[in-house]
């Protein structure tokens, strides 16, 4: 159970999850230096997307957990941007700031994926909690059952992986149209704000990948004891 050929497949997903986890960083701090033409800082740039869209009752609060906490809150309705988003008035600051926008929008708009993501959460949070212990339990006990009970709670945390990328995709795209369309950016610093972006849903990309392979080892794991 412990070493399996398909570790050598998931740690190669681990070091990918590393080197996106740096790109993000490196992008960030790189497009931070270079301020952006509109002159505004994130909180504005993200009111006044938030009015184009008619959305003037979701609110932009300044987050207190630090930088790259940035997330917007569908039952509160409120996009919560850390210090260097709120304030900064750069091409990093309106990326990221514009992002979580995009999944205001989606939630306004019902976007089907976003829907179904919400509607796995709770199996995905049980799951993500519980799968491990279970896992490891049935594998050690020989217990088929518990091993059967493990995987499917570790798919369903999976599903939620596989369903938050073209989540994140789409909230990116509406991002950079928004940027563009409401003359926030100019034609050279769209290339800034796809790099900050692009960079940003690489992770989940890793992230995924090593989850899916987790789970096609623990399933092939499982049949071999059969």
């Amino acid at each position: 159970m412990f070493f399996h050929p398909m570790d050598i497949l998931i740690f190669a997903a681990l070091g990918l999850a590393m080197w996106a986890q740096s790109k993000v960083k490196g992008n960030f701090e790189k497009w931070s230096q270079v301020q952006a033409s509109a002159r505004m800082n994130g909180a504005q740039v993200a009111r006044r997307i938030l009015d184009a869209e008619g959305l003037h009752h979701v609110q932009v609060t300044h987050s207190k957990q630090g930088a790259l906490s940035d997330h917007y809150d569908p039952k509160a309705k409120t996009i919560r941007l850390s210090d260097p988003v709120h304030n900064g008035n750069s091409i990093s600051s309106l990326s990221v700031a514009a992002h979580e926008v995009g999944h205001a929008i989606q939630d306004s708009t019902n976007y089907s994926m976003l829907l179904l993501r919400h509607k796995l959460f709770p199996a995905a949070n049980i799951g993500s909690q519980m799968a491990p212990f279970l896992l490891i339990g049935g594998f050690l006990l020989e217990m088929a059952n518990l091993i059967t009970v493990g995987i499917i709670l570790f798919s369903a945390a999976v599903l939620f992986q596989v369903v938050t990328l073209p989540v994140e995709y789409d909230a990116s795209r509406r991002a950079k149209n928004q940027l563009v369309q409401l003359g926030m950016i100019s034609n050279q610093e769209v290339r800034g704000v796809g790099k900050v972006l692009n960079a940003a849903a690489l992770t989940y990309v890793a992230s995924t990948l090593m989850a899916v392979l987790q789970l096609i080892k623990f399933i092939m794991i499982a049949r071999s004891q059969r």
